[in-house]
């Protein structure tokens, strides 16, 4: 029920900039988190910044300052503004969601399918 679709991704050279967008869509469903992960080949995927209903922020600490997170709640959409890109940046993004289905009692993680960034020295 509930849909996620990245998009935005690319090659860019080292200091350039991208900007993810994710849409949620489905029926009968309600959105608290929304945030993006990334995840390089061979590691974890890792948390880069969430942005709650409330608009609470958190990144993680090595895109503090590059990165800004923001959402449209009645879009169900959220965007990553990524400046000042590094070679570490590169990797998978990931639009993850937490979202309730309308009469299930607790929420669930949603994934969209990922969308590439590469950022060449």
């Amino acid at each position: 029920q509930v849909q996620l679709v990245e998009s935005g991704g690319g090659l860019v050279q080292a200091g350039g900039s991208l900007r993810l967008s994710c849409a949620a869509s489905g029926s009968r469903f309600s959105i608290n988190t929304m945030g993006w992960y990334r995840q390089a080949p061979g590691k974890q995927r890792e948390l880069v910044a969430t942005f709650t209903t409330g608009g609470r922020t958190n990144y993680a600490d090595s895109v503090k300052g590059r990165f800004t997170i923001s959402r449209d709640n009645a879009k169900n959409t959220i965007y990553l503004q990524m400046n000042d890109l590094k070679p570490e940046d590169t990797a998978v993004y990931y639009c993850n969601a937490n979202a309730a289905i309308w009469g299930r009692p607790v929420r669930d993680d949603y994934w969209g399918q990922g969308t590439q960034v590469t950022v060449s020295s």
